[in-house]
């Protein structure tokens, strides 16, 4: 029999494993980190003249490598100062899988925010790169999070090559504010390293005014990850591109997603384009569910101080509360899934071991799946 797990060359991504064993099997989601999806009907209800003739002459056959030109305009359009050559579109997973194959070579230093999703750090490791974790910890006073920039200072040594960020920050909903980002990026500036930006959540911040710049658009020597999955609400397209302003950067990752997926999906490309065409009002859509559900949720924690601890997220679709009653985190998901099919994901899926479950507050039936936890641990 072959020992599959021994010839590995990658861990196992516990999340996505979490997520394909029970997914489409509970009956209920508390943890979900997407947006409320819509239909290819309701999407092309969206579009413009263009999108629509797009769409109705599409052929189903291959697309160019870096992305469609239209697509990398519209996606270019969402910064300051990219130009369509210099995105490139991805599915959001591999456009991390193609950015560290094409950035890291083995034995050298990376430093990620932790936690983080998975492949982050772990693609990174199987390299042969040493990571370490930048870590994020909850304020004393439970009213939010932080990240000590004394402490990223500490681990950056004469070998780091990358720093990884993720702002908005999964699983936490923290948010830096532009003065610390600025002290991050001139940590990153004076010490050579290149910055990797996760901004899968950017756009969904409860104040909006609180938005940050994409890191591309202020640091010549990083990359920021961005696409559909998250904020915009439509995972199924699997659309997401990398934008950067490193000389060679776009002919190094094209080189490693031939051998990946080559090129896009080009229903796909088209539907992405329509929905950044119409992306302001989808991101306000959006944010009106997540401002709701973050209501709801702060309500029904903060009235059960002996069994919850909420520290509200700033922005993204996500918060990571506390378990305070009696027992583990994991025992009371497990209970969750056993009782009632209601899945949560514990922070040990972050490798974050600790108390801690992330939240899910981007979809409309999150006060049903809410009402399914309190059945839950009027049982605990």
């Amino acid at each position: 029999m072959v020992d599959f797990a021994a010839m590995n060359k990658l861990p196992e991504f516990k999340l996505e494993r979490y997520f394909g064993r029970w997914e489409f099997r509970a009956r209920h989601l508390l943890s979900p980190s997407d947006c409320e999806s819509m239909s290819v009907a309701e999407l092309l209800g969206l579009a413009d003249d263009d999108g629509r003739r797009r769409w109705q002459a599409l052929r189903l056959g291959y697309t160019e490598s870096q992305g469609d030109p239209a697509l990398r305009e519209a996606i270019a359009g969402q910064y300051n100062t990219i130009t369509a050559d210099q995105v490139l579109v991805a599915v959001p997973e591999e456009a991390i899988f193609v950015a560290m194959q094409a950035l890291l070579a083995p034995a050298q230093h990376v430093i990620t925010v932790h936690p983080a999703y998975q492949s982050l750090y772990d693609v990174a490791r199987s390299i042969g790169c040493e990571v370490s974790a930048w870590r994020i910890r909850p304020i004393s006073d439970g009213t939010g999070w932080w990240f000590d920039l004394d402490e990223l200072a500490a681990l950056i040594r004469p070998d780091t090559r990358l720093l990884v960020l993720n702002f908005p920050h999964n699983p936490t909903g923290y948010l830096p504010d532009r003065a610390t980002l600025d002290k991050i990026i001139d940590l990153a500036r004076r010490h050579n390293l290149i910055v990797f930006s996760d901004e899968m959540y950017r756009g969904l911040e409860l104040d909006p005014s609180k938005r940050l710049p994409a890191v591309c658009d202020l640091y010549e020597n990083s990359i920021s990850l961005s696409g559909l999955s998250k904020a915009y609400g439509l995972p199924g397209l699997r659309l997401g591109w990398l934008a950067t302003h490193i000389p060679g950067f776009i002919e190094a990752g094209l080189q490693v997603k031939d051998f990946t997926t080559i090129c896009h999906s080009g229903p796909s490309e088209v539907l992405g384009l329509i929905a950044l065409r119409a992306g302001e009002g989808l991101l306000a859509r959006n944010l009106a569910i997540v401002r709701h559900n973050t209501s709801l949720a702060g309500a029904y924690f903060a009235e059960r101080p002996d069994l919850f601890r909420w520290i509200p997220p700033q922005a993204g679709s996500i918060a990571f509360p506390a378990w305070t009653g009696p027992g583990s985190v994991e025992a009371l998901c497990q209970a969750a899934l056993d009782r009632e099919g209601l899945l949560v994901v514990p922070g040990a899926i972050f490798d974050y071991v600790g108390p801690h479950f992330r939240v899910g507050l981007g979809r409309r039936n999150f006060p049903e799946a809410l009402a399914v936890l309190a059945r839950v641990v009027a049982k605990a």
